[in-house]
């Protein structure tokens, strides 16, 4: 797929597999963001979670995460593809996803980092951007 295809909904249903991942939490987060469930996908961290989207500072919380979530995921789709998942010396569970964030205006290759607990709640995600400065820069809204 290139960047400036788009996925219709009805195809991320059919293709919302993702490879190596079992890890309902996980899948959920997807499930709740694309549906514009915020408070859901909130709900998955733990009261203390963490976000760390692109550009951004540390959202902590689940009041702040949905809040967050509310104001900036609102004409945003992701779409994982392939995940690997191991488990950290301290029990915790580290889910590496690899896919595609779309906008209405770009589609950007992107890695999300989730920390879960041993109770499969997110401690910790972090959503970086898979793209050069130069792709970066071409994403720029014009003014």
């Amino acid at each position: 797929m290139t960047s400036a295809e788009f996925i219709s909904p009805a195809q991320f249903e059919e293709e919302f597999q993702i490879e190596g991942i079992t890890e309902l939490s996980v899948r959920r987060y997807f499930e709740t963001l694309n549906a514009g469930e915020f408070e859901a996908t909130a709900a998955l961290f733990t009261v203390d979670g963490v976000m760390r989207p692109p550009f951004e500072s540390d959202i902590v919380g689940t009041d702040a995460i949905a809040a967050y979530l509310k104001q900036e995921g609102q004409n945003i789709k992701a779409y994982p593809n392939t995940a690997i998942a191991e488990t950290l010396e301290n029990g915790d569970i580290q889910v590496q996803v690899t896919g595609k964030a779309q906008t209405s205006w770009c589609s950007v290759n992107i890695l999300w980092l989730f920390i879960l607990n041993q109770q499969r709640q997110i401690l910790y995600t972090r959503i970086k951007l898979l793209a050069s400065p130069k792709e970066l820069l071409s994403l720029r809204r014009e003014k």
